[in-house]
């Protein structure tokens, strides 16, 4: 299976997240410990200095096809359907490091999974891979906002060897990552992209080695109205390595591709926002073919320094 894991952060002081599992062929039984389409609103953005966040978001995957390293739907009769829910704690700790701050974050998703396939059917339920940033350094700067860091990713919780579907991969990876976020015009334009370069460890229990994973997300939005914005979004991702086992090729290197694209809206509500998001995948290769419906939602606790 494909673990989709989905961060996403709003503007002006509400950051959203969203880390879920999604099943896919590409890398060890498909699964993946950090997803495409994960930070798209906002990325760039952070808690401001002694503030905190908390973020909290619930999706919904459905894909009625597996594509194969061609691009091909192979698999007649594979249903996959997914239901996450993750809450996000975000926190600046108001130290300078490098012209910046230092921030700390932790997330960890809960999932539902359902997967038919040719003769056989499953369900799970549990937690899958945690994301946790020890150490981001962000900056702000008028309309500029931009951060970098090294997240790491353990180990999924729940996970059984040669299990029809797991929630979570059984391997530890880290993700060196950046991203910035745009707001000119007063914050009534949103420009916004982040890149993530996965490098996955060994499976201990099977000796596999997933391949390193590129992942290159974005969105724009634009505000109409007094609390409302409308905008479009996404994510590049493609594995760029060969999956190992036992040290070799496994298949034809077992490398994953999709390019996903749809609308967003946001609506902002005090200092907290909420946002509706879609998601179709296309140019897929080696990963499943579905949609994602996303509803996010996020909260300042505290006040940030003056």
């Amino acid at each position: 299976m494909r673990t989709k894991s989905v961060f996403i952060r709003s503007i002006l002081g509400c950051t959203l997240f969203v880390s879920m599992s999604l099943v896919a062929l590409a890398t060890e039984n498909g699964a993946s410990v950090y997803p495409a389409g994960v930070e798209t609103v906002a990325p760039g953005m952070m808690a401001p200095p002694g503030s905190t966040l908390f973020l909290e978001f619930n999706d919904f995957y459905m894909a009625n096809g597996l594509a194969n390293s061609k691009g091909q739907s192979e698999v007649p009769g594979f249903h996959l359907r997914v239901g996450a829910w993750a809450p996000k704690i975000e926190h600046n700790w108001g130290i300078h490091v490098l012209g910046g701050t230092l921030v700390s974050s932790a997330a960890i998703p809960f999932l539902y999974e359902t997967l038919t396939v040719p003769g056989a059917a499953g369900s799970r339920m549990g937690f899958g891979n945690a994301d946790i940033e020890f150490a981001a350094v962000s900056y702000a700067k008028r309309s500029w906002h931009w951060w970098y860091s090294v997240d790491f990713l353990p180990p999924g919780l729940g996970y059984t060897k040669n299990a029809l579907l797991n929630i979570g991969q059984h391997n530890l990876a880290y993700a060196p990552s950046s991203a910035f976020t745009y707001l000119p015009h007063h914050g009534r334009l949103e420009l916004s992209s982040k890149y993530q370069y996965i490098i996955n460890g060994v499976d201990s229990a099977t000796n596999y080695r997933s391949g390193h994973e590129s992942l290159w997300e974005y969105d724009g939005m634009l505000k109409i109205g007094k609390r409302l914005f409308i905008g479009g979004n996404g994510f590049w991702y493609r594995q760029m390595t060969n999956d190992i086992q036992n040290g070799l090729i496994v298949g034809d290197g077992n490398r994953g591709r999709d390019l996903a694209i749809g609308p967003e809206i946001k609506y902002h509500i005090g200092k907290c926002a909420l946002i509706a998001k879609y998601e179709k995948d296309t140019l897929v290769e080696n990963r499943p073919i579905g949609n994602s419906f996303w509803v996010q939602f996020g909260m300042p606790l505290g006040r940030p320094h003056e």
